[in-house]
């Protein structure tokens, strides 16, 4: 075990009188080693008592080896406690623990006092760190500053780590003003090693204590991590400093039409009674553009109502045909009711839903790969409890709870059989497998890849696509009009797979069409399945299924830019 610093003796642990100096790096006061060698005095030539070792590290040494004061270790002591003869008795302290492998301790010392010193250049208006090892009050500026020593030295002062065999393993850095910042508080050693566990950096004291079994590398390999990593965090950064710039231009336009629509109800209110005119700080640009607003809202919603109402260009089941990517509900990509087969996949980022992976409902046999990958094991994995975790079905479910409005995400299909939809957030996970799968019940339906084609599920009936198969997969949920699609996403263009929602009622003198048994389950039971909070929902049927949730963020912030 060492001493308590490299200026105290690790045998009587006190400050060092006469240093001995041992060719392994540790040093000594010179009447403890002979004390401790009783047959090796100052003349130290050989004798009885068999081969002397370091009392700390155990190296053995030749019967030939002679103990001599160490000058300039001597020098640097009475430098750092004052002019005087020799060092004086300092205060003991405890020894302190470190690895074996511990660099040597030996301090530098002074020069000659004929060595010259030259000094440095330094940055101008900056104060230069001074030597410690010059003359109070004369000090040169430092070269470099040793860690081991805990001292800055000018070029002269410098010699002795590079003359002296014991030195040499000093770490010297660039100087520095705070040497104690770059100490172990504890240990006060030199901080050499990064813990990646717990994001500290640690001497080799405190690495073979406390940090058994982490992961600990140098300081120069982490930097150079660190400095690898850089420009990705930076591009996270201005990746969310533009999504939130997107949020805040959406907001404000927002803010100024619902201001623009106060305003116009405020005219139009007062224009309308025997009190005054409309307030002097209308705008009639703002007003005609509000006006113009509502005008087409007003527009769009009576022409879908009489498409509708005529059924142009609708089947009598209400849904797509086969094999056509045309929809049958309306002709305005706009209307946020029917977002259309042949809208392009940039009005459907509007309405773009970042879905994250609840891990407290993740079965057992299925890894995550942070919140937005999973995959099927074999092996199970040691979940703690959750009350919503599924303990029969390979399923999880997206965090949070759809209940109004129009969402919008994308899923990846790496591998194997999969299944993506929707499923009600009080089903209980707790279901049997045959109960408990996506699409196998009331409470949810979703669309299967099973390594062959395409089919949709609902209710415990499936239906069978014509579709090839597409990597990327995009689900679109209208609360509003109780509408779950499905479609194949390439090269930015969207193909409708499929549309479920309920038919409409025929109308008097429409021929029957024939009975289609996945339609009449749809018809009595789809709608019940929009009473409830739902959220996106992922069956990985085979073991070496593999999904992972479309990145949509870049995509949205384009959207809303351009918007």
């Amino acid at each position: 075990m060492d001493g308590s610093g490299p200026f105290s003796c690790p045998i009587c642990l006190e400050s060092l009188r006469e240093p001995v100096t041992l060719p392994c790096g540790h040093n000594f006061c010179l009447a403890c080693l002979g004390a401790l060698w009783p047959h090796r005095g100052a003349g130290g030539a050989g004798g009885p008592g068999g081969t002397a070792r370091c009392p700390l590290c155990q190296e053995p040494f030749p019967d030939g080896l002679q103990l001599r004061k160490n000058h300039t270790l001597s020098e640097l002591l009475q430098l750092r406690q004052g002019s005087g003869p020799g060092p004086g008795p300092g205060p003991a302290r405890a020894p302190e623990p470190v690895a074996p492998s511990a660099p040597p301790s030996a301090p530098p010392s002074a020069p000659e006092p004929s060595a010259p010193c030259a000094p440095e250049p330094w940055p101008a208006g900056e104060e230069p760190v001074r030597c410690d090892a010059c003359p109070e009050g004369a000090a040169l500026p430092a070269a470099l500053s040793c860690l081991s020593c805990f001292a800055s030295f000018c070029p002269a002062h410098l010699g002795p780590h590079e003359r002296s065999p014991a030195l040499r393993g000093h770490r010297l850095v660039p100087p520095l003003r705070r040497l104690e910042e770059s100490l172990c508080p504890r240990h006060l050693r030199p901080l050499e090693r990064y813990c990646r566990a717990e994001r500290v950096c640690l001497c080799e004291a405190c690495a073979a204590q406390e940090h058994r079994g982490h992961e600990l590398v140098s300081l120069e390999q982490e930097r150079a991590l660190q400095e690898a990593e850089q420009p990705k965090v930076l591009s996270a950064v201005e990746d969310r400093m533009d999504e939130l710039g997107a949020g805040i231009a959406q907001s404000r336009r927002t803010v100024a039409l619902i201001k623009e629509l106060l305003e116009l109800r405020l005219a139009l209110e007062e224009g309308c009674g025997p009190g005054p005119g409309p307030p002097g700080e209308l705008s009639f640009t703002k007003s005609s553009q509000a006006v113009q607003v509502v005008r087409d809202g007003l527009a769009s919603a009576c022409t879908s109502q009489w498409e509708q109402l005529q059924g142009l260009g609708s089947d009598e089941d209400g849904l797509q045909k086969p094999g056509t990517e045309a929809d049958a509900e309306s002709q305005d990509p706009e209307s946020a009711n029917s977002l259309e087969s042949e809208a392009p996949r940039d009005y459907f980022l509007k309405f773009a839903y970042i879905v994250d992976l609840d891990s407290d409902t993740a079965d057992k046999f299925l890894q995550l790969f942070g919140t937005k990958g999973v995959k099927r094991v074999l092996c199970p994995i040691n979940y703690p409890e959750s009350p919503t975790r599924f303990t029969h079905c390979e399923q999880v479910l997206g965090e949070g709870a759809l209940d109004r409005g129009t969402y919008y995400w994308e899923v990846e299909i790496i591998e194997g059989w999969v299944s993506v939809g929707v499923m009600a957030e009080d089903f209980s996970p707790q279901e049997p497998y045959d109960r408990g799968r996506l699409g196998r019940n009331a409470h949810s339906c979703c669309l299967q890849w099973n390594g062959r084609s395409f089919s949709v599920w609902f209710h415990g009936l499936e239906l069978l696509l014509p579709h090839p198969f597409s990597p990327t997969v995009g689900i679109c949920l209208e609360y509003a009009d109780r509408t779950l699609a499905f479609y194949a996403v390439r090269d930015g263009k969207m193909s409708l797979l499929r549309r479920l929602k309920t038919s409409r009622a025929r109308r008097s003198g429409t021929p029957a069409s024939p009975v289609d048994p996945f339609q009449s389950r749809l018809d009595s039971h789809f709608a019940g399945l929009f009473t409830h909070r739902l959220k996106p929902a992922f069956f990985l049927e085979s073991v070496d299924a593999h999904l992972q949730i479309g990145p949509l963020k870049k995509s949205c912030i384009s959207v809303l830019k351009r918007r």
